[in-house]
């Protein structure tokens, strides 16, 4: 039981860490982050790529729940994005834990 715990916390941190990322780029361009790499430099390509790997579950749960709002898709598209996005948040949420533990030890 205490491994699901731990699993339960580590994608919560990826959730919300992708999260902060979306509304931090929402707040400084005034638009929502959606899966576009930026190609007009190889930076800004480096920076969008990273963003949108490391805030991807927000995007995806974002667009799910709209989409069952306002599009009425099925409850199962829903689900199947839930489950999408709460792996991805358990992986990113590894790493984010791993790095603030090599930081802060």
């Amino acid at each position: 039981m205490s491994e699901l715990a731990l699993a339960a916390y580590i994608g919560c941190a990826g959730f919300v860490m992708a999260g902060i990322l979306g509304s931090f780029y929402q707040l400084l361009t005034g638009e929502p982050l959606k899966f576009a790499i930026s190609v007009e430099t190889w930076v800004k390509g480096v920076f969008s790529c990273l963003l949108c790997v490391f805030a991807g579950p927000f995007i995806i749960m974002r667009n799910a729940i709209r989409g069952r709002r306002l599009d009425q898709r099925p409850i199962g598209w829903l689900v199947a994005s839930s489950t999408i996005a709460g792996m991805w948040s358990l992986c990113s949420g590894v790493f984010v834990l791993q790095i603030a533990f090599t930081i802060l030890l």
